[in-house]
């Protein structure tokens, strides 16, 4: 037997083969045996040749670690086992026992054994102890055997790497399996240092990178860390891994890690998402990465006869342009019965001169009658719709090209909004750059419209919750810029403390982030917090034009809804609004934010003479009336209630007894905003236009 550590110069891969392909280490629910299946059948088409079973919440694997297979069980790992095989991928098993294990204690040593030799007797010949995300913590009687967690680590990885025959492919995964995690530095690591010099020389130890999702891995990174390890390490990729954000899914090719690493290398595995179907561009680009090979040497790598032909060296973009081209046809390819057929013109058919048979799925297809509604038909899935959602669901550090351009314009039309309410020099640049906004935004409707109706229902099912939360998101920021650009309605309810489900997300965890200081720190896409400070202010003359606008452009918004009605049927609130009838002294307020006058209320103390004119007799106890208006970009409603509030101080101070407003049906907005106010009630007064309701409150 060799001595720790000799038997390898530093940094130097051996020459075993190179250990490439998929670790199933996330935590959450694991793949299924099937899946498991079709991944071993990948990695042969691809020239991958291993895959790592080892997920988290697997918990024979992981948590009660020491208890055996039962029969069932063993059953379907052999099968396993025995697939992987029939496809030229090499099986590894591992185990994660460091939870709790007592590193002194022989009869948990032999508990570990016995585990690994049942996984034996299934046909499996290759292993990994992992003793990652475990306290670095040793229990009184290992520290009365071990002088070091790393030595105890060690002592029984070694002990059970000889029981088991020194298999040819055994990996330990360190407990600090990244730069992040070495005190001081990988350099001068005690834990790397003694895992470097005692475990034994044909073990070989898993290393995410810098860090645990590392955005670049280095030549020089892997150099040190070799030198330190005394072996050239496998990479643990998490740069695809998406368990720590259920939110986030990352479609974006292999990338970050230059083709000069793979001499330096032991192997690479990546980690990928926690849905099986979408690493189908994950573990693809990988395949591409590892054909790849520094100095310009050629590859076996397909390539197009374009710009895929001009080099061998791996090129990110080239290799997702690869994996997606051959990802449409998997979602052109019906996997359940009852599936949309996909478009005639993608399917191969041969004609046949016999009749086909009758069944159910036969029946004629529905003709609409003259008069009716035409069939809906589905727009097939393209490259462009893949190409767009992969730029959406990029990567861990960064958005696609597409998804970066929408930030960018939204936070600039968001910043620049002043120029679509007033005629300035950039107003042209507004709403060039506004339809621009739009125009994508429509692109990833129809790329969900198109998703949502791909024949493979497994892959849409796994994207699902995903596209639909970035339809959502992109519906409210389109919605939005629209509203800013006076090209909507106002939203029917945009001054509420109480939105739909859909206009708060995050849930718990959501609320938890926006309340703590750094929130957003973080973001791929920075740029200052922003909060819109409202100031009240008393009415004046000069702010009669301003009024004047609000009020038109609120008509204008609204014109179907609101104004198609003749110019006798003119409120007393439209009178006040339009400068008609001058409200009461100490009765009128202006809203104002850093663009300006964005809203208004106005009273009337004494409304009969205005009320007689329109031959509208009035209730007793309601003689005051107010009305108020507010801009769609305000979308708080504490402003809005605290003017309101003002407004019935100061008529009620004057003499007031009680007040009403007039509410256009149609206006769901201001119908729901005095609702919501509680105070006011629908009350019945005779003279009003049909589509009008008045409402009150007594003071």
């Amino acid at each position: 037997m060799q001595k720790p550590g000799a038997g390898k110069s530093e940094g130097q891969s051996t020459s075993k083969r190179f250990i490439s392909g998929v670790v199933e280490g996330f935590y959450g629910r694991p793949w299924t045996m099937g899946q498991r299946t079709e991944l071993f059948k990948r990695e042969q088409k691809w020239g991958l040749n291993t895959y790592l079973y080892a997920p988290k919440d697997d918990y024979k694997h992981r948590m009660y670690w020491r208890n055996l297979y039962s029969p069932e069980e063993a059953e379907q790992l052999t099968a396993l086992i025995s697939a992987a095989k029939k496809h030229n991928v090499e099986f590894i098993y591992a185990i994660s026992p460091g939870l709790d294990i007592t590193f002194s204690s022989p009869k948990e040593v032999a508990a570990l054994k016995k585990k690994l030799d049942q996984v034996s007797q299934f046909g499996c010949r290759s292993f990994s102890l992992l003793f990652d995300d475990i306290e670095a913590e040793m229990c009184q009687a290992d520290k009365q055997v071990f002088s070091s967690f790393p030595h105890a680590q060690v002592a029984v990885t070694n002990e059970v790497y000889q029981h088991l025959g020194e298999p040819e492919t055994f990996l330990f995964c360190p407990t600090d399996y990244c730069a992040a995690f070495c005190t001081p530095n990988v350099s001068l690591s005690p834990y790397l240092h003694t895992v470097g010099e005692k475990l034994l020389p044909g073990i070989d130890v898993l290393w995410t990178g810098p860090k645990v999702v590392s955005h670049h891995i280095s030549v020089e990174s892997i150099e040190e860390v070799s030198s330190v390890l005394k072996r050239a390490p496998v990479i643990w990729d998490n740069i695809h891994a998406n368990d720590y954000d259920p939110q986030r899914i990352f479609l974006g090719p292999f990338k970050d890690r230059p083709s000069e690493l793979i001499p330096k290398l032991r192997g690479v595995l990546t980690n990928p998402n926690c849905e099986f179907y979408p690493n189908f561009v994950a573990i693809h680009t990988l395949a591409t990465w590892c054909k790849s090979r520094p100095n310009g040497e050629r590859t076996d790598v397909e390539m197009g006869e374009d710009d895929l032909g001009s080099t061998p060296s791996y090129c990110p973009q080239r290799a997702l342009a690869l994996a997606l081209d051959d990802w449409l046809q998997e979602f052109l390819c019906a996997d359940q019965p009852g599936s949309p057929r996909p478009p005639q013109s993608r399917l191969k058919t041969e004609s046949s001169g016999e009749e086909p048979m009758q069944t159910d799925g036969c029946e004629p297809a529905y003709q609409p009658g003259p008069g009716e509604n035409p069939l809906y038909t589905a727009e097939p899935l393209t490259l462009e719709d893949l190409n767009l959602l992969s730029e959406l669901f990029y990567l861990p550090y960064e958005y696609g090209p597409t998804a970066r351009i929408m930030l960018q314009e939204l936070d600039w039309l968001k910043n620049h909004s002043g120029a679509a309410i007033s005629q300035t020099d950039q107003t042209a640049e507004w709403c060039s750059r506004a339809q621009r906004f739009d125009e994508m935004c429509e692109a990833v409707v129809q790329m969900f419209n198109r998703l949502s109706n791909a024949p493979n229902r497994s892959i849409l099912y796994d994207l699902y919750n995903y596209i639909c939360d970035i339809k959502s998101g992109v519906g409210l920021a389109r919605a939005y810029i629209k509203t800013l650009g006076g090209r909507s309605r106002p939203p029917a309810q945009p001054m509420t403390d109480e939105p739909e489900p859909w206009g708060f997300r995050g849930g718990l965890s959501g609320e938890f982030q926006r309340m703590l200081p750094c929130h957003g720190n973080r973001d791929l896409f920075r740029h200052p917090p922003m909060t819109t400070v409202y100031s009240i202010r008393p009415y004046c003359p000069e702010d009669k034009l301003e009024v004047q606008r609000i009020f038109t452009e609120m008509q204008r918004e609204g014109e179907s809804r609101v104004c198609g009605r003749a110019t006798g049927d003119q409120l007393i609130s439209d009178g006040l609004s339009a400068g008609d009838l001058p409200p009461s002294p100490h009765c009128a307020l202006v809203l104002e934010d850093e663009l300006g006058v964005c809203g208004f209320a106005l009273g009337l103390a004494d409304a009969k003479d205005a009320a007689a004119k329109r031959q509208m007799p009035l209730l007793g106890g309601f003689l005051s009336v107010v009305t108020m208006q507010i801009l769609p970009r305000v979308t708080d409603p504490a402003p809005a209630r605290r003017m309101i509030g003002s407004l019935l101080l100061s008529l009620r101070a004057s003499g007031s007894k009680g007040t009403f407003c007039e509410v256009r049906q149609s206006d769901k907005r201001m119908m729901d905003f005095y609702t919501k106010l509680g105070s006011f009630k629908i009350i019945h007064m005779t003279g009003l236009p049909q589509d009008v309701i008045a409402m009150g409150t007594s003071f």
